[in-house]
């Protein structure tokens, strides 16, 4: 009789279990689809929601309280860096499903298996992206999130729109990962690792290389691939098209997860292994920030969509984030973090009051649409202003509170200038979104424009709630928050 032996390689696999648990759901939920005839049509929603839950609960039950660590061959960090990102990643990832719930019973199509499993795919390449310690695995982790994303932006299959941006955000996605993979060479190339410790170990114990010409192009491509997938200008063109054809539950988790994701990568390969040599890019970073939050908030004033003036939004924040790795220093790394978690939270509840106010086959995209929606629906509009102020950075909402932080750490790093820049294009800012309030609020509803709700299920309740509910502690409560972030990037220096 001849027996066979499984044997492990000797990992931490507590380190991946949240990965694991997702990629068993996404797998799990497409055999649903499958097999549709013989479930529920709902059921491959609610079993996406019990994975994600079921991954978050693991985020928080293995946490990280020791000293960081590595496994799978250096490939996957384990330190409180990974844990905080992975915990906001689970919370856009359950969020989004919560608002796809609704949203799907709008749009038959986003209530396939296929939908939740790519949403869950997408899922894991960000935490891999927030936990790799490896340029390899970083580059692939990146590729999966971004093959979801491409494929979920053209979800609606009927739509022109749809289409077209999934078309538009695949080319240009595959030129910024072109940049990538080619500056990870570079990198490759002067220190000769692909190992992120091993990288910082190396440029650290050869200073002669900070000036190297090898060095500096590696940088600027890298910075360039990532530039791409943060909405930095001028890698930005993308994002509005995007933003506006993608399914809105889409819009909403491509917005926070892929930035979150992104800004993670931007920490673990350029503030850390290559932080000696921020002489050499600090100018190119100035110019960056200052032309990201510029373009995307003066391009805002003039938009009608709103989910263009949420993508040019988008950019704006990416900008101010710079600030914090301009500066660079813990504290602004862990405003970043903080901001990175308050923006999860306002981006995807304003997308998810976008995502109810739809009926079959239309959404309500036009601000004119939301003229009395605050009197109409008077909860709605006012989890909506809430949204809107935290976006606006308006006291005592998250927004204020991380704009706080990442403009003090920037004039404490003596941007000063970059710092006025931000405060003025905040106070723009302020134009288009209160803008959205006025007209909830102000202007009369046209009777042949009357907005009806649809179905409304208890989960876009329940993710509006929270998120509404957590932008406000968040405001007046920081100070947990930030903390939480300050340890993860002190265990991560």
């Amino acid at each position: 009789m001849v027996t066979f032996k499984v044997i492990l390689p000797a990992n931490d696999y507590m380190a991946v279990l949240p990965q694991i648990v997702l990629v068993s759901t996404a797998l799990l939920v497409l055999m649903m689809g499958v097999f549709k005839k013989l479930v529920n049509a709902s059921a491959p929603g609610f079993t996406a929601l019990a994975g994600s839950l079921l991954a978050l609960g693991c985020v928080l039950f293995v946490g990280h309280h020791g000293a960081p660590s590595s496994t799978f061959g250096g490939m996957v960090l384990v330190d409180g860096f990974s844990f905080f990102l992975s915990l906001v990643i689970c919370i856009i990832i359950a969020l989004t499903i919560l608002v796809s719930l609704n949203y799907g019973n709008f749009f038959n199509c986003m209530r396939t298996g296929e939908y939740y499993s790519l949403l869950l795919m997408a899922g894991v390449g960000m935490i891999f992206m927030a936990t790799a310690g490896n340029l390899i695995l970083l580059f692939v982790a990146l590729e999966t999130m971004s093959i979801s994303i491409y494929a979920l932006t053209g979800f609606h299959k009927k739509q022109l729109k749809s289409s077209e941006a999934a078309l538009k955000y695949f080319l240009l996605g595959a030129f910024g990962s072109a940049f990538l993979l080619y500056g990870f060479a570079f990198i490759y190339g002067a220190t000769g690792s692909l190992d992120i410790i091993k990288i910082a170990g190396f440029i650290k114990t050869h200073p002669q290389m900070l000036n190297m010409k090898f060095l500096v192009a590696a940088f600027v491509l890298t910075i360039a691939g990532i530039g791409f997938k943060i909405s930095m200008v001028p890698f930005h063109m993308w994002t509005p098209d995007t933003y506006e054809g993608a399914p809105t539950s889409v819009t909403g988790f491509m917005a926070t997860g892929v930035k979150a994701a992104a800004f993670a990568a931007l920490i673990r390969v350029i503030l850390v292994p290559l932080a000696p040599m921020q002489h050499s890019w600090v100018t190119i970073m100035w110019i960056a920030a200052f032309l990201t939050m510029t373009v995307g908030n003066i391009i805002a004033l003039v938009q009608d969509n709103i989910k263009r003036m949420l993508a040019y939004s988008s950019i704006a924040h990416a900008g101010y984030i710079l600030l914090g790795f301009l500066a660079g220093t813990g504290l602004a790394q862990a405003g970043m973090l903080y901001y990175l978690m308050v923006y999860a939270f306002m981006n995807i509840g304003a997308f998810g009051v976008v995502a109810l106010l739809c009926k079959k086959g239309e959404e309500y995209t036009s601000i004119s649409d939301f003229a009395g929606l605050g009197f109409k629906y008077p909860l709605l509009g006012l989890v909506m202003s809430v949204f809107l102020f935290s976006l606006a950075g308006i006291p005592p909402t998250g927004g204020f509170m991380g704009k706080f932080y990442l403009f003090t750490q920037a004039l404490r790093s003596g941007y000063v200038w970059l710092v006025v820049a931000a405060g003025v294009n905040s106070v723009i800012s302020i134009y288009y979104y209160l803008r959205v309030v006025v007209v909830m609020y102000f202007s009369p509803q046209a009777s042949e424009n009357s907005i009806v709700l649809g179905s409304v299920s208890p989960g876009i309740v329940i993710a509006l709630a929270t998120a509404a509910t957590a932008v406000l502690v968040m405001g007046i409560f920081p100070s947990y928050f930030f903390s939480l972030a300050g340890n993860s990037i002190f265990s991560l220096m």
